[in-house]
């Protein structure tokens, strides 16, 4: 060989070295039994060991315990000539500090093709591990929050209800997302059902999904029809940034058999009859939430009793690789084979879940059901057409007096009447008829309804001392169990209803009753104006 290519071989090594040592990645060579032979100063910056320290030295100084057969399988399997990239694992500091590494290891060749060492480049990501525990720590918060306000609106039994809820948040992504469901007591026999979407996922999507539920919730109680509720439910998304919403209202009537349904671009309610027959509810499907720009419309359809009700969102039955109406098909299949085996509410909805998501692993969306049941025996009901005409008081009590008796509940009579009487003299001075008192009860409480043509809802307030008049509704609002208002097709119903009392082996529920509490309220804070109970042929205006 030249001088000149001794002189340039020289060079490249030199070259080399000075590369190796200004990198900012510690490099070590050691041989196959793990003694160190070259250390560079970013070794020395890691690690707090100098070069004239570590050269010689075995590589377990560097190992944690617990890791040190880590380290000898390792170096097997450069023994065999394997490249290793980016091992992610443990190393100790000359002050006994613990540091998350990412390591590179290769096999230094021979020239006969043997192999005399490994070559190992060293990064430190202590910094990037604790930022990621972090990041994965603000995810599980945010998570738990979202979850914690989807879980909010999981709302418990309605009596009289059989129900069965199920939610699944996305295993992909920032997981929970904007689903929601809701069961909503609305007093008088009715129940409120919501399932909803919002669009995306995470915690902003979850933060919307939990204005929603609220206000529907609200707006629900306050007696809003269907079609209004979704109205202004609309207006409300409008003022939420760019979102995108899909829902759908019903409210069933079990008494009365039918049940009142409005869309907002949701997916179909099913329907599965006594018979275990399943249909799809003929709702217009109407513009999701923030679309606006077209009416929303409600139906009126008949339930018989012993149906229930499938309502979900489309993480059940939107995939990539499948067809939508085949998986409603699906759906309305699984249903029926569950209602048919005599399956409960419980176990139909895990029999869908198994049969509509077999690898519940890697659902892209979060998935969520609800079915509910309505009683198998319609309860007992009655009810008379009134003229607008004070006589009508008086011929409204003595219908109800009479269906008290024939209900064994005349131990309800004194209050009922009273309460009756308020509603139907109001309805007398201030409505147009014709009026409908209608009367209902269950195992859980006797229900008084008076409808009439008027669209104007009354509004309890506080009468003066020297008022006679204007005491009517705080009555009600006293010494009923609860009370409410609800608009009609021609006007409006005004309900109230009662405790059914309890038997004397019937324990007791252990607090006071709402209309208890409001007694308590009403005696402390108003002035107890003289009361009592009207005769049966009287008819105040």
């Amino acid at each position: 060989m030249s001088v000149k290519a001794v002189q340039g071989a020289t060079d490249q090594q030199q070259v080399f070295r000075e590369l190796v040592e200004s990198s900012q990645d510690a490099i070590l060579i050691k041989t196959l039994d793990g003694r160190i032979t070259f250390w560079n100063a970013a070794a020395h910056r890691l690690y707090g060991y100098a070069p004239r320290e570590a050269i010689g030295r075995h590589i377990g100084m560097l190992i944690p315990d617990g890791l040190q057969d880590e380290e000898a399988d390792l170096l097997q399997r450069i023994g065999r000539g394997e490249r290793i990239e980016h091992y992610e694992t443990r190393r100790i500091t000359s002050d006994g500090r613990s540091l998350d590494v990412d390591v590179t290891l290769w096999p230094i060749h021979t020239g006969d093709g043997g192999i005399s060492g490994v070559c190992s480049i060293t990064r430190d990501i202590t910094e990037r591990r604790r930022a990621d525990a972090e990041l994965a720590e603000l995810h599980a918060q945010q998570r738990h929050v979202a979850l914690a306000l989807h879980l909010m609106g999981i709302s418990q039994q309605v009596p009289g209800v059989l129900a069965a809820s199920r939610y699944l948040p996305s295993t992909q992504g920032q997981g929970v997302g904007g689903d929601w469901l809701d069961v909503i007591d609305l007093g008088a026999g009715r129940v409120g059902v919501f399932v909803g979407d919002v669009m995306g996922r995470g915690l902003d999507a979850a933060v919307v999904m939990g204005q929603l539920r609220s206000a529907a919730r609200a707006l629900a109680l306050a007696g809003l029809p269907p079609c209004e509720l979704m109205k202004v439910l609309n207006v409300f998304t409008h003022g939420l940034p760019e979102q995108f919403v899909t829902c759908v209202y019903l409210e069933a009537d079990p008494a009365r058999g039918e049940v009142t349904a409005c869309s907002a671009g949701h997916l179909p309610v099913l329907a599965v009859g006594p018979d275990a027959t399943v249909e799809r509810l003929p709702v217009p499907t109407g513009v999701p939430l923030g679309v606006g720009g077209v009416p929303y419309q409600h139906v009126r359809l008949p339930l018989r009793p012993g149906s229930a009700l499938a309502l979900y969102t489309d993480g059940l039955v939107e995939t990539a690789s499948s067809d939508l109406d085949a998986q409603l098909d699906l759906l309305a299949d699984t249903l029926g084979t569950a209602f048919t085996l005599g399956e409960d509410m419980e176990a139909a909805a895990d029999r869908v879940l198994r049969t509509l998501l077999p690898d519940s692993a890697t659902y892209a969306d979060d998935v969520t059901l609800l079915l509910i049941s309505f009683p198998t025996t319609p309860l007992d009901t009655a009810e008379v057409t009134l003229s607008v005409e004070p006589a009508s008081v008086a011929t409204g009590r003595h219908f109800l007096r009479h269906h008290l008796r024939s209900w064994s509940l005349a131990s309800l009579a004194d209050t009922a009447l009273l309460l009756a009487s308020e509603l139907l003299t109001n309805a007398v001075c201030h409505a147009q008829g014709p009026l409908t008192l209608r009367i209902w009860h269950s195992a859980r409480e006797l229900g008084v309804e008076v409808s009439d043509h008027s669209v104007p809802r009354p509004r309890a307030r506080i009468a003066e001392a020297s008022e006679e008049n204007g005491r009517g509704l705080m009555l009600v609002e006293a010494l009923a169990d609860a009370w409410g208002t609800r608009a009609t097709a021609v006007g409006k119903t005004v309900w109230f209803t009662l405790p059914r009392p309890r038997t004397d082996t019937e324990p007791s529920p252990g607090y006071p009753r709402r209309s208890e509490l409001r007694r308590t309220v009403q005696e402390v804070l108003l002035p107890a104006p003289p009361v009592g109970t009207l005769p049966a042929d009287a008819s105040p205006c």
